[in-house]
């Protein structure tokens, strides 16, 4: 394998675990704060696609898509969290899997009635359909654009948690929510902020992946399996854990797939290198998550109780 193939991998793997973050710091919030498992947070990365698929094809502005996919994402969460969830907070995590499950069908379900079963696409503008050279390796301008979102949003969220008002009211939330309630915060609409604030991440992530993949129904289920791998990994409830165990499970999820069909190549039949490759390369990113919880059963960078 050349050393620009292998450079370009890693690219990928990077902007992959990129558009993981953008999941994984939403649920890792809702999870590690609320202790509220949301298995519908891939239909929000899907439906925030959908939003801005369906703006794009309308107006033709891909600025307005994104825009449009993020805030449509909040503002479903917010809907979803004020007229169902917030009911689901005090209650055991069997019932909340359950309830979201059944809101993850529902919104696949309603994608097909709307848009159709059909794949939906989106174009890119002529101005990031170009490509750069990143040392001496030409690269999609738009993947790096991914990248660039993802890293800033890092930063930001960095900010508000740690050097804001409402960061320190979440921090203090997730360490004592009775105190909290006691000092006069709304601890309701504290966590429906959370919540629309991990929807809207979600929903950033599907509207910037949409001219990358297909737009279709039922496309956050697998990716949220992913999801859920990185915070374990990364420890639940850290912005940190889940930065970090992102670009860790997308580096190894997409040079895996490359470096290992080829190694095996060398002693094995083509077809059969390629396939055997393959499998080890799906589980490889598992055999990551058992060796961390062997060693730190609550994730790298587990949250500190302050």
């Amino acid at each position: 394998m050349s050393p620009q193939l292998l450079f370009m991998q890693a690219l990928n793997g990077l902007q992959y675990g990129i558009l993981l973050f953008l999941l994984a710091a939403g649920l890792t919030l809702v999870f590690g704060i609320m202790s509220f498992i949301n298995l519908a947070h891939g239909a929000l990365y899907m439906m925030g696609a959908y939003f801005a698929a369906a703006t794009f094809s309308h107006t033709g502005s891909f600025t307005l898509a994104i825009v449009v996919g993020l805030g449509g994402a909040m503002l479903l969460g917010v809907v979803l969290d004020r007229f169902g969830f917030y009911r689901l907070y005090p209650r055991a995590h069997l019932d909340q899997v359950l309830a979201t499950f059944g809101v993850m069908l529902f919104c696949n379900e309603a994608v097909r009635m709307i848009w159709g079963s059909a794949p939906v696409f989106m174009s890119l503008p002529d101005a990031l359909s170009s490509t750069v050279m990143v040392l001496d390796t030409p690269y999609p301008l738009y993947r790096l654009l991914i990248i660039l979102v993802g890293l800033l949003v890092a930063l930001g969220l960095y900010l508000l948690i740690e050097r804001t008002r409402i960061g320190m009211l979440i921090r203090a939330g997730a360490s004592n929510r009775g105190m909290v309630a006691a000092l006069g915060v709304n601890i309701g609409w504290l966590n429906t902020f959370i919540f629309a604030l991990g929807a809207g991440l979600a929903g950033l992530g599907g509207a910037m992946v949409g001219p990358i993949l297909s737009v279709q129904p039922g496309m956050g289920d697998s990716i949220l399996i992913m999801t859920l791998v990185v915070i374990v990994i990364g420890g639940i409830g850290s912005i940190r854990g889940a930065f970090l165990g992102a670009l860790v499970v997308g580096l190894v999820d997409t040079l895996g797939r490359t470096v290992v069909p080829t190694v095996l190549s060398q002693s094995l039949a083509q077809e059969l290198a390629s396939t055997l490759g393959a499998a080890i390369s799906s589980l490889a990113v598992y055999v990551l998550m058992v060796v961390v919880l062997a060693v730190k059963p609550e994730g790298l960078f587990p949250v500190k109780k302050r």
